[in-house]
């Protein structure tokens, strides 16, 4: 295990605002990053993204490098351009 992840670990144990908040952020992240790959996939641009979604390229730019508040229906939009399906679970 790396420094990072043993730091890290240590903190979460310690730290339960900063294991929330790293949890947090973390999906964000991964929302942003599944948008943002789904969308390399098929070949579209952000502009193209946006003029989709009428909205400004730098709004899908701040939607895949920080995903937090989007409204559902944004995704669900966002995923239907991309030829994909919005799925949410509760586990």
């Amino acid at each position: 295990m790396s420094d990072l992840k043993k730091y890290i670990q240590k903190r979460k144990v310690e730290d339960l605002e900063f294991a929330n908040g790293l949890e947090t952020g973390y999906e964000e992240f991964k929302i942003g990053e599944m948008l943002k790959r789904a969308r390399v996939e098929i070949g579209l641009t952000q502009e193209e993204i946006a003029q989709k979604l009428h909205t400004k390229k730098s709004a899908i730019s701040r939607i895949e490098n920080h995903a937090q508040d989007i409204k559902l229906s944004t995704l669900q939009n966002f995923a239907h351009i991309l030829g994909k399906e919005l799925k949410i679970q509760l586990i």
